[in-house]
């Protein structure tokens, strides 16, 4: 099935408190990296895939060490979410994925072909990465799209760039994030989960609560 995929991008940077790259540079530091088993429900990895290695700070870390970006998660960026969908936008009342960081390093790390679970995702590019650098956000024109080189045969791709926030609908189209080019390079994105009156956090498979972070 192929759909039309569409996109809104604001340049926030203006918004964000002084020196909030270094910040967010400091906290990335920290990230958990390792190999992450693809994910039940959302995953659209192929069959030959056992693991993923990718990094990421997680919630409660960027809560602690980006407070400012939690605070406009849940009031400035829902704003602007709402803007875009035209409907009410609530942040997740579950504080362990309202807003996290994920990190790559170098050119052995991307992120997993997934599918969304919420009905808008927000991504604050927090690191530039232009044409030949890598790292660019892949996304399938055919929604029936079921591993990295099918999405790659027919896709939108965005790349990073520094301050900008990309809102998006992901539940249809499988997307993934390719590697970088160099070994030196970092990329890193602030991911946000926002829900709907009409795809409310409930909605969300529990399966996948199970798998990240066990039987609660």
């Amino acid at each position: 099935m192929v759909s039309m995929f569409c996109w809104t991008t604001f340049d926030v940077g203006g918004m964000l408190p002084l020196g909030w790259q270094d910040d967010v540079r400091a906290v990335a530091a920290a990230a958990e990296f390792k190999y992450f088993p693809p994910t039940p429900v959302i995953s659209r990895e192929g069959t030959d895939t056992d693991h993923i290695h990718r990094g990421r700070v997680h919630a409660d870390q960027v809560a602690h060490g980006l407070p400012w970006l939690r605070e406009f998660y849940r009031s400035s960026f829902r704003q602007l979410a709402e803007s875009v969908v035209g409907e009410p936008v609530a942040p997740a009342r579950d504080e362990r994925y309202g807003v996290v960081l994920n990190v790559q390093r170098g050119r052995s790390m991307r992120f997993e072909c997934h599918v969304d679970s919420n009905p808008l995702s927000g991504l604050l590019f927090c690191s530039d990465h232009g044409p030949g650098a890598g790292g660019e956000l892949a996304i399938a024109n055919n929604c029936d799209a079921a591993s990295v080189a099918e999405v790659d045969r027919s896709c939108t791709e965005l790349r990073s760039h520094t301050g900008h926030l990309v809102f998006f609908d992901g539940r249809q189209h499988p997307h993934y994030v390719r590697s970088l080019t160099s070994t030196l390079d970092i990329r890193i994105v602030a991911v946000m989960n926002y829900y709907t009156r009409s795809a409310p956090e409930s909605t969300r498979p529990h399966e996948l609560n199970r798998h990240l972070y066990g039987a609660r």
